[in-house]
Protein backbone atom coordinates (compact mmCIF):
# COMPACT_ATOMS: atom_id res chain seq x y z
CA UNK A 1 0.00 0.00 0.00
CA UNK A 2 1.68 3.28 -0.83
CA UNK A 3 2.17 6.00 1.46
CA UNK A 4 0.56 9.59 1.26
CA UNK A 5 2.74 12.21 0.81
CA UNK A 6 1.53 14.91 2.99
CA UNK A 7 3.23 17.85 1.31
CA UNK A 8 1.63 17.07 -2.02
CA UNK A 9 -1.79 16.68 0.00
CA UNK A 10 -1.15 20.47 1.41
CA UNK A 11 -0.20 22.04 -1.41
CA UNK A 12 -2.46 20.38 -3.89
CA UNK A 13 -5.52 18.70 -1.95
CA UNK A 14 -7.63 17.92 -4.71
CA UNK A 15 -5.43 16.51 -7.36
CA UNK A 16 -3.81 14.16 -4.21
CA UNK A 17 -7.27 13.32 -3.10
CA UNK A 18 -8.68 12.62 -6.34
CA UNK A 19 -5.70 9.86 -6.79
CA UNK A 20 -6.00 8.38 -3.71
CA UNK A 21 -10.28 7.74 -3.82
CA UNK A 22 -9.83 6.01 -7.51
CA UNK A 23 -6.37 3.46 -6.50
CA UNK A 24 -6.81 3.62 -2.66
CA UNK A 25 -9.25 4.88 -0.94
CA UNK A 26 -8.10 3.90 2.34
CA UNK A 27 -4.85 5.09 2.47
CA UNK A 28 -1.69 4.95 5.07
CA UNK A 29 -0.15 8.22 5.80
CA UNK A 30 2.33 10.39 8.24
CA UNK A 31 1.50 13.67 9.55
CA UNK A 32 3.36 16.58 10.02
CA UNK A 33 4.88 15.28 13.25
CA UNK A 34 5.43 12.08 11.56
CA UNK A 35 3.14 9.61 13.15
CA UNK A 36 1.04 7.90 11.49
CA UNK A 37 -2.56 8.19 10.49
CA UNK A 38 -5.25 6.78 7.87
CA UNK A 39 -6.80 8.61 5.48
CA UNK A 40 -10.36 8.16 3.79
CA UNK A 41 -11.63 9.38 0.50
CA UNK A 42 -14.76 8.23 -0.59
CA UNK A 43 -17.45 10.10 0.01
CA UNK A 44 -20.10 6.76 1.06
CA UNK A 45 -16.96 6.24 3.91
CA UNK A 46 -16.79 9.37 4.74
CA UNK A 47 -20.28 10.00 5.41
CA UNK A 48 -21.03 6.64 7.61
CA UNK A 49 -17.55 7.11 9.65
CA UNK A 50 -18.50 10.84 10.35
CA UNK A 51 -22.02 9.24 11.89
CA UNK A 52 -19.96 6.17 13.59
CA UNK A 53 -20.06 6.37 17.18
CA UNK A 54 -17.30 4.07 17.32
CA UNK A 55 -14.72 6.50 16.31
CA UNK A 56 -14.08 8.22 19.18
CA UNK A 57 -12.60 12.09 19.46
CA UNK A 58 -11.54 11.69 22.74
CA UNK A 59 -7.10 11.35 23.17
CA UNK A 60 -8.11 8.78 25.35
CA UNK A 61 -8.68 5.79 23.06
CA UNK A 62 -5.65 6.44 20.82
CA UNK A 63 -2.83 4.44 20.77
CA UNK A 64 0.30 5.95 22.11
CA UNK A 65 2.54 7.00 18.50
CA UNK A 66 -0.73 7.56 16.66
CA UNK A 67 -1.50 11.30 15.20
CA UNK A 68 -3.20 13.39 17.32
CA UNK A 69 -3.10 16.76 15.38
CA UNK A 70 -3.00 20.13 16.99
CA UNK A 71 -1.87 20.19 20.56
CA UNK A 72 -3.51 22.44 23.36
CA UNK A 73 -2.92 23.40 26.97
CA UNK A 74 -5.32 21.73 29.77
CA UNK A 75 -7.17 25.09 29.72
CA UNK A 76 -7.98 24.70 26.35
CA UNK A 77 -7.79 21.27 25.17
CA UNK A 78 -11.19 20.09 27.13
CA UNK A 79 -13.34 21.10 24.07
CA UNK A 80 -15.83 19.56 21.94
CA UNK A 81 -13.85 17.96 19.39
CA UNK A 82 -11.81 15.91 21.91
CA UNK A 83 -15.39 14.33 23.72
CA UNK A 84 -17.72 12.03 23.26
CA UNK A 85 -21.11 11.42 24.22
CA UNK A 86 -22.55 12.03 27.33
CA UNK A 87 -19.37 14.73 28.16
CA UNK A 88 -20.15 16.23 24.45
CA UNK A 89 -23.92 16.08 24.55
CA UNK A 90 -23.92 17.97 27.92
CA UNK A 91 -21.40 20.74 26.98
CA UNK A 92 -22.82 21.15 23.20
CA UNK A 93 -26.01 21.81 24.51
CA UNK A 94 -25.29 24.74 26.47
CA UNK A 95 -23.59 26.61 23.91
CA UNK A 96 -26.43 25.58 21.26
CA UNK A 97 -29.07 27.43 22.00
CA UNK A 98 -27.17 30.61 20.76
CA UNK A 99 -26.47 28.87 17.19
CA UNK A 100 -30.06 27.93 16.52
CA UNK A 101 -31.91 29.43 13.29
CA UNK A 102 -33.69 31.69 14.80
CA UNK A 103 -30.96 33.39 16.84
CA UNK A 104 -28.79 33.26 13.59
CA UNK A 105 -30.88 35.13 11.84
CA UNK A 106 -31.99 37.80 13.77
CA UNK A 107 -28.56 38.65 13.59
CA UNK A 108 -28.78 39.48 10.04
CA UNK A 109 -29.32 43.40 10.33
CA UNK A 110 -25.63 43.50 12.28
CA UNK A 111 -23.84 41.08 9.46
CA UNK A 112 -25.03 43.02 6.78
CA UNK A 113 -24.26 46.07 8.73
CA UNK A 114 -20.90 45.23 9.19
CA UNK A 115 -20.36 43.54 5.76
CA UNK A 116 -21.53 47.14 4.01
CA UNK A 117 -19.10 48.99 6.74
CA UNK A 118 -15.89 46.89 5.56
CA UNK A 119 -16.91 47.42 1.57
CA UNK A 120 -17.18 51.26 2.22
CA UNK A 121 -13.61 51.16 4.28
CA UNK A 122 -12.08 50.52 0.59
CA UNK A 123 -14.57 51.11 -2.20
CA UNK A 124 -13.08 54.17 -3.10
CA UNK A 125 -9.71 52.69 -3.17
CA UNK A 126 -10.51 50.22 -6.69
CA UNK A 127 -8.33 47.48 -4.77
CA UNK A 128 -8.59 45.88 -1.37
CA UNK A 129 -6.67 42.06 -0.23
CA UNK A 130 -10.33 40.16 0.51
CA UNK A 131 -8.99 38.46 3.40
CA UNK A 132 -7.37 41.37 5.32
CA UNK A 133 -9.81 43.74 4.56
CA UNK A 134 -13.17 41.67 4.49
CA UNK A 135 -13.34 38.45 5.07
CA UNK A 136 -11.14 37.65 8.03
CA UNK A 137 -12.53 40.97 10.08
CA UNK A 138 -15.96 39.88 9.22
CA UNK A 139 -16.60 37.31 11.04
CA UNK A 140 -14.03 37.94 14.18
CA UNK A 141 -16.17 40.79 14.57
CA UNK A 142 -19.64 38.94 15.00
CA UNK A 143 -18.24 36.03 16.96
CA UNK A 144 -16.86 38.76 18.86
CA UNK A 145 -19.86 40.24 19.70
CA UNK A 146 -21.82 36.61 20.33
CA UNK A 147 -19.21 35.84 23.24
CA UNK A 148 -19.18 39.54 24.03
CA UNK A 149 -15.35 39.77 23.39
CA UNK A 150 -14.25 43.95 23.91
CA UNK A 151 -13.46 45.30 20.66
CA UNK A 152 -9.97 46.63 21.91
CA UNK A 153 -9.02 42.75 22.19
CA UNK A 154 -10.25 41.30 18.78
CA UNK A 155 -7.12 42.26 16.82
CA UNK A 156 -5.23 40.49 19.29
CA UNK A 157 -6.98 37.48 18.68
CA UNK A 158 -6.96 37.17 15.55
CA UNK A 159 -2.90 37.38 15.39
CA UNK A 160 -3.10 35.19 18.24
CA UNK A 161 -5.36 32.81 15.99
CA UNK A 162 -3.10 33.34 12.47
CA UNK A 163 0.29 32.58 14.31
CA UNK A 164 -1.56 29.28 15.88
CA UNK A 165 -2.51 27.97 12.38
CA UNK A 166 1.55 28.60 11.25
CA UNK A 167 2.03 26.09 13.82
CA UNK A 168 4.85 24.29 11.15
CA UNK A 169 6.19 27.28 9.57
CA UNK A 170 6.89 29.30 13.42
CA UNK A 171 6.59 26.60 15.73
CA UNK A 172 8.05 29.20 18.46
CA UNK A 173 5.38 32.14 17.65
CA UNK A 174 2.85 29.63 17.79
CA UNK A 175 3.55 28.60 21.08
CA UNK A 176 4.01 32.20 22.12
CA UNK A 177 0.54 32.97 21.27
CA UNK A 178 -0.89 29.91 22.63
CA UNK A 179 0.07 30.85 26.08
CA UNK A 180 -0.88 34.65 25.37
CA UNK A 181 -4.23 33.27 24.23
CA UNK A 182 -4.73 31.04 26.68
CA UNK A 183 -4.40 34.26 29.27
CA UNK A 184 -6.31 36.11 27.52
CA UNK A 185 -9.57 33.98 27.90
CA UNK A 186 -8.79 33.52 31.60
CA UNK A 187 -9.04 37.03 32.10
CA UNK A 188 -12.37 37.09 29.69
CA UNK A 189 -14.24 34.51 32.07
CA UNK A 190 -12.83 37.07 34.93
CA UNK A 191 -14.41 39.56 33.78
CA UNK A 192 -17.70 37.81 32.59
CA UNK A 193 -17.62 36.63 36.26
CA UNK A 194 -17.77 39.84 38.35
CA UNK A 195 -18.82 42.22 35.24
CA UNK A 196 -21.56 39.59 33.09
CA UNK A 197 -23.53 40.85 30.11
CA UNK A 198 -25.94 40.40 27.63
CA UNK A 199 -23.96 37.62 25.31
CA UNK A 200 -23.14 33.82 25.24
CA UNK A 201 -19.67 33.80 27.32
CA UNK A 202 -21.52 35.31 30.67
CA UNK A 203 -24.48 33.08 30.25
CA UNK A 204 -21.85 30.16 30.17
CA UNK A 205 -20.05 31.33 33.13
CA UNK A 206 -23.44 31.82 35.16
CA UNK A 207 -24.25 28.45 33.95
CA UNK A 208 -20.55 26.94 35.72
CA UNK A 209 -20.88 28.59 38.83
CA UNK A 210 -24.95 28.07 39.31
CA UNK A 211 -25.18 24.76 38.27
CA UNK A 212 -21.79 23.07 37.62
CA UNK A 213 -22.78 22.49 34.41
CA UNK A 214 -19.43 22.52 32.93
CA UNK A 215 -16.31 22.73 34.79
CA UNK A 216 -13.26 25.92 34.53
CA UNK A 217 -11.19 23.90 31.26
CA UNK A 218 -14.63 22.80 29.79
CA UNK A 219 -15.49 26.86 30.24
CA UNK A 220 -12.00 28.27 28.66
CA UNK A 221 -12.18 25.23 26.36
CA UNK A 222 -15.45 25.81 24.95
CA UNK A 223 -14.79 29.59 24.80
CA UNK A 224 -11.46 28.85 22.58
CA UNK A 225 -13.19 26.24 19.96
CA UNK A 226 -16.24 28.73 19.45
CA UNK A 227 -13.88 32.00 18.87
CA UNK A 228 -11.38 29.92 17.20
CA UNK A 229 -13.70 27.86 15.01
CA UNK A 230 -15.78 30.57 14.27
CA UNK A 231 -13.10 33.23 12.76
CA UNK A 232 -11.20 30.52 11.19
CA UNK A 233 -13.54 28.12 9.12
CA UNK A 234 -15.39 31.40 8.07
CA UNK A 235 -12.56 33.49 6.76
CA UNK A 236 -11.77 30.79 4.72
CA UNK A 237 -14.90 29.93 3.72
CA UNK A 238 -15.74 33.62 2.35
CA UNK A 239 -12.34 33.82 1.00
CA UNK A 240 -12.56 30.58 -0.81
CA UNK A 241 -15.92 30.96 -2.11
CA UNK A 242 -15.29 34.37 -3.77
CA UNK A 243 -12.47 33.28 -5.39
CA UNK A 244 -14.23 30.35 -6.66
CA UNK A 245 -16.71 33.35 -8.05
CA UNK A 246 -13.70 34.73 -9.80
CA UNK A 247 -12.41 31.51 -11.15
CA UNK A 248 -15.76 31.10 -12.69
CA UNK A 249 -17.16 34.58 -13.82
CA UNK A 250 -20.25 33.17 -15.99
CA UNK A 251 -21.43 31.86 -12.11
CA UNK A 252 -20.88 35.23 -10.99
CA UNK A 253 -22.71 36.78 -13.73
CA UNK A 254 -25.25 34.24 -13.06
CA UNK A 255 -25.75 35.10 -9.33
CA UNK A 256 -26.02 38.69 -10.16
CA UNK A 257 -29.00 38.11 -12.88
CA UNK A 258 -30.72 35.63 -10.60
CA UNK A 259 -30.31 36.46 -6.59
CA UNK A 260 -32.84 33.61 -5.92
CA UNK A 261 -30.13 31.44 -6.46
CA UNK A 262 -28.02 32.73 -3.32
CA UNK A 263 -29.59 30.59 -0.57
CA UNK A 264 -28.01 27.16 -2.84
CA UNK A 265 -25.37 28.69 -4.33
CA UNK A 266 -23.64 29.04 -0.63
CA UNK A 267 -24.05 25.40 -0.58
CA UNK A 268 -22.32 24.15 -3.71
CA UNK A 269 -19.59 27.45 -2.77
CA UNK A 270 -19.25 25.18 0.71
CA UNK A 271 -18.89 21.57 -1.24
CA UNK A 272 -16.69 23.24 -3.95
CA UNK A 273 -13.56 24.62 -1.68
CA UNK A 274 -14.76 23.78 2.11
CA UNK A 275 -12.50 25.64 4.80
CA UNK A 276 -10.96 21.76 6.18
CA UNK A 277 -9.63 19.41 3.95
CA UNK A 278 -9.58 16.59 6.83
CA UNK A 279 -12.43 16.36 9.71
CA UNK A 280 -11.12 16.22 13.11
CA UNK A 281 -9.26 12.83 13.92
CA UNK A 282 -10.97 10.06 15.26
CA UNK A 283 -9.57 6.63 17.26
CA UNK A 284 -11.71 3.48 16.73
CA UNK A 285 -13.25 2.01 19.81
CA UNK A 286 -12.75 -1.34 18.21
CA UNK A 287 -11.31 -3.17 15.36
CA UNK A 288 -13.19 -1.47 11.99
CA UNK A 289 -13.26 -2.04 8.88
CA UNK A 290 -13.70 0.94 6.26
CA UNK A 291 -13.76 0.45 2.92
CA UNK A 292 -12.66 -2.98 2.41
CA UNK A 293 -9.69 -2.26 5.30
CA UNK A 294 -9.36 -3.54 8.65
CA UNK A 295 -8.20 -0.40 11.07
CA UNK A 296 -7.51 -1.58 14.21
CA UNK A 297 -8.59 -0.15 17.90
CA UNK A 298 -6.83 3.06 18.78
CA UNK A 299 -5.49 4.05 15.08
CA UNK A 300 -5.97 7.22 13.94
CA UNK A 301 -8.55 7.77 11.08
CA UNK A 302 -8.72 10.58 9.18
CA UNK A 303 -12.39 11.51 7.12
CA UNK A 304 -11.33 14.00 3.85
CA UNK A 305 -14.31 16.34 3.78
CA UNK A 306 -12.85 17.55 0.66
CA UNK A 307 -12.27 14.30 -1.21
CA UNK A 308 -15.89 13.76 -0.50
CA UNK A 309 -17.12 16.35 -1.55
CA UNK A 310 -15.67 15.97 -5.06
CA UNK A 311 -16.16 12.18 -5.22
CA UNK A 312 -18.05 11.82 -8.83
CA UNK A 313 -19.88 8.63 -7.15
CA UNK A 314 -21.96 11.21 -5.46
CA UNK A 315 -21.30 14.80 -7.11
CA UNK A 316 -21.39 14.54 -11.11
CA UNK A 317 -18.87 16.87 -12.79
CA UNK A 318 -17.65 17.55 -8.71
CA UNK A 319 -14.57 19.57 -10.46
CA UNK A 320 -17.28 22.57 -11.89
CA UNK A 321 -18.71 24.77 -9.98
CA UNK A 322 -22.49 24.87 -10.61
CA UNK A 323 -25.18 27.45 -8.57
CA UNK A 324 -27.71 25.28 -9.75
CA UNK A 325 -26.56 21.99 -8.26
CA UNK A 326 -28.31 20.10 -6.04
CA UNK A 327 -25.68 19.67 -3.33
CA UNK A 328 -27.60 17.98 -0.63
CA UNK A 329 -26.03 16.14 1.55
CA UNK A 330 -22.46 17.76 1.20
CA UNK A 331 -19.90 17.38 4.23
CA UNK A 332 -17.93 20.41 4.18
CA UNK A 333 -19.59 21.07 7.46
CA UNK A 334 -19.23 18.02 8.78
CA UNK A 335 -22.64 15.37 9.92
CA UNK A 336 -23.19 13.55 12.90
CA UNK A 337 -23.21 14.11 16.72
CA UNK A 338 -20.33 16.46 15.77
CA UNK A 339 -21.96 18.65 13.16
CA UNK A 340 -21.01 21.93 13.37
CA UNK A 341 -22.13 23.95 16.20
CA UNK A 342 -21.97 27.39 14.03
CA UNK A 343 -23.33 25.96 11.11
CA UNK A 344 -26.73 28.73 10.55
CA UNK A 345 -24.25 31.23 11.68
CA UNK A 346 -21.52 30.25 8.76
CA UNK A 347 -23.96 29.72 6.25
CA UNK A 348 -25.54 33.66 6.64
CA UNK A 349 -22.06 34.89 6.70
CA UNK A 350 -21.36 33.42 3.79
CA UNK A 351 -24.53 34.33 2.60
CA UNK A 352 -24.02 37.93 3.14
CA UNK A 353 -20.35 38.39 2.45
CA UNK A 354 -20.72 36.73 -1.26
CA UNK A 355 -24.10 38.83 -1.98
CA UNK A 356 -22.46 42.41 -0.51
CA UNK A 357 -19.41 41.45 -2.10
CA UNK A 358 -20.32 40.73 -6.24
CA UNK A 359 -23.27 43.38 -5.77
CA UNK A 360 -21.12 46.17 -4.01
CA UNK A 361 -18.28 46.26 -6.08
CA UNK A 362 -18.75 45.96 -9.72
CA UNK A 363 -15.96 45.13 -12.42
CA UNK A 364 -14.52 42.69 -9.47
CA UNK A 365 -11.17 40.81 -10.58
CA UNK A 366 -8.40 39.40 -9.20
CA UNK A 367 -5.52 42.34 -9.29
CA UNK A 368 -2.75 39.49 -9.72
CA UNK A 369 -2.12 36.83 -11.80
CA UNK A 370 -3.79 33.88 -10.71
CA UNK A 371 -0.87 31.71 -9.89
CA UNK A 372 -0.01 34.11 -7.62
CA UNK A 373 -3.06 33.58 -5.23
CA UNK A 374 -1.54 31.19 -2.49
CA UNK A 375 -3.39 29.13 0.15
CA UNK A 376 -1.84 28.31 3.63
CA UNK A 377 0.25 25.07 3.12
CA UNK A 378 -1.75 22.96 5.51
CA UNK A 379 -3.38 19.57 5.56
CA UNK A 380 -6.19 21.03 8.49
CA UNK A 381 -7.12 24.32 6.81
CA UNK A 382 -7.84 25.08 3.86
CA UNK A 383 -7.40 29.53 3.53
CA UNK A 384 -6.46 31.84 1.19
CA UNK A 385 -3.41 33.60 2.95
CA UNK A 386 -4.77 36.70 0.77
CA UNK A 387 -7.13 37.65 -1.94
CA UNK A 388 -5.71 40.82 -4.27
CA UNK A 389 -8.67 42.43 -6.15
CA UNK A 390 -9.16 45.11 -8.66
CA UNK A 391 -12.56 46.90 -9.02
CA UNK A 392 -14.57 50.18 -10.31
CA UNK A 393 -13.83 52.27 -7.54
CA UNK A 394 -17.36 53.65 -5.95
CA UNK A 395 -18.89 53.97 -2.61
CA UNK A 396 -19.72 50.45 -2.05
CA UNK A 397 -23.17 50.64 -2.00
CA UNK A 398 -25.38 47.30 -3.70
CA UNK A 399 -27.20 47.96 -6.72
CA UNK A 400 -31.42 48.44 -6.20
CA UNK A 401 -32.01 45.09 -5.60
CA UNK A 402 -34.72 43.36 -8.00
CA UNK A 403 -38.09 43.35 -7.46
CA UNK A 404 -39.52 40.87 -4.47
CA UNK A 405 -35.61 40.18 -3.21
CA UNK A 406 -36.07 40.91 0.65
Amino acid sequence: MPEVNVASLAAQPYATLEGLRGACPVARAVGPDGAPFWLVTRYADVAAGLADPDLSLDRRNATPGQYHGLSLPPALDANLLNMDAPDHTRVRALAARAFTAQRVEALRPSIQQAADELIRGFAARGEADLVADYAAPLPILIISQILGVPAPDRSDFRLWTDAILAASADPAAAKAAMVQLTGFLGRLVADKRTSPGADLLSDLVQARDENGSLSEEELTSLAFLLLFAGYENSVHLIGSSILALLDHPDEMKRLLAQPELLEGAIEELARYDGPAPLAIRRFPTRDVEIGGTRIGAGETVMLSLAAANRDPARFPEPDRLDLQRSTGGHVALGRGAHYCLGAPLARLELQIAVDTVVRGLPGLRLSVPRDDVRFRPSIRTRGLTALPVAFDAGDGRQPQLQEGRQ
